[in-house]
């Protein structure tokens, strides 16, 4: 019997070390005023010497775990989205599986950039949705300062860290209407345009890890136009219009990206979720950490209709419909 996933609950967590804009500025040729205009970022988080994105995913982990009222040996399907891992192999969310205690289930990693959350999000929901698993825990988790060139300030003024995750169950039969459940997801990339947003180096190529490199103008026109495809067609595939929508939790990337994104949707600024001035782009963590934030303040309340969307190195980019 096919079942439906509902998201029982979502968590954060953020480094304490705190970069600002003016703190880059004394150390590169930029300006607060040059990257608040281009970015919207005024400041990120930096994870802290020896701190591991496991750290921050266990951390996000446990938050979500305690706001879902849900025991860890509840969960018998974790996956970790990250494009920053601990080490190559094995896996992060084995090491997140063993600090939580878990002997059972399946536990592996998701790889798509800035869109992994979406991408996690859809291979969760799908295993739950076919009686593969029960109990899935998310968890978006980055360490991208470790991979930046930090004399390069198109693209070391951008990103940040920090994990953000959440709980969900699966349940019999199709979701009722307005049940809270995730409604669908969306996905989709395009490899052609792979030199755009990458990291060189790399295991089976010089053997090092290597740094972020992006044309930042391709990606920012690629990335609206992409965006507002496929959140039209996470809407069309169930029949609504953005008019439906209560909120947009976007991939915190670019506050230009995010505004062009609503306006191209007909979205009020009212309506979408923004963090982006406070914690940069996270990559796969951003959707979650937005998420959580949106929740933990009460702006997103049960019933609402939520559409997340993020797009990543790839290319790749995807949407997804959940009713909270």
């Amino acid at each position: 019997m096919l079942c439906h996933s509902r998201v029982l609950g979502c968590g954060a967590y953020l480094p304490q070390r705190v970069m600002t804009n003016d703190e880059l500025a004394s150390r590169i040729d930029t300006s607060n005023e040059w990257i608040v205009e281009r970015t919207g970022i005024r400041e990120r988080r930096i994870a802290a010497d020896g701190e591991r994105t496991s750290d921050l995913a266990l951390a996000a982990a446990r938050a979500a775990l305690a706001q879902a009222g849900v025991a860890a040996a509840e969960v018998d399907l974790l996956v970790v989205a990250t494009t920053t891992p601990d080490q190559t192999f094995p896996a992060t969310a084995t090491r997140v599986q063993a600090a939580l205690g878990l002997e059972a289930g399946a536990a592996f990693d998701v790889q798509a950039v800035c869109a992994g959350f979406v991408f996690g999000l859809s291979v969760a929901d799908n295993a739950l949705r076919l009686g593969q698993a029960k109990t899935a825990l998310l968890i978006g988790a980055e360490t991208f300062s470790r991979i930046l060139d930090w004399e390069d300030r198109n693209t070391c003024v951008l990103f940040g860290d920090g994990a953000g995750a959440i709980v969900l169950r699966g349940l019999p039969g199709p979701p009722s209407p307005r049940e809270r459940c995730v409604i669908s997801t969306h996905l989709h990339s395009d490899g052609r345009l792979h030199d755009l947003l990458y990291v060189d180096g790399g295991p089976s190529t010089t053997q090092t890890v290597g740094h972020v490199r992006m044309h930042g103008r391709e990606i920012f026109r690629h990335a609206v136009v992409k965006l507002a495809e496929v959140v039209n067609e996470a809407l069309a595939a169930n029949r609504l219009t953005a008019a439906d929508i209560d909120w947009l939790v976007p991939h915190q990337a670019n506050l230009r990206i995010i505004d062009a994104t609503a306006k191209k949707l007909g979205l009020a600024a009212e309506k979408v979720i923004k963090t982006v001035d406070r914690h940069a782009n996270t990559s796969a963590a951003s959707v979650p950490l937005a998420l959580a934030e949106g929740i933990a303040d009460g702006r997103i309340k049960p019933g609402q209709l939520l559409l997340v969307e993020a797009i990543g190195g790839g290319l790749t980019w995807g949407s997804a419909l959940i009713r909270w």
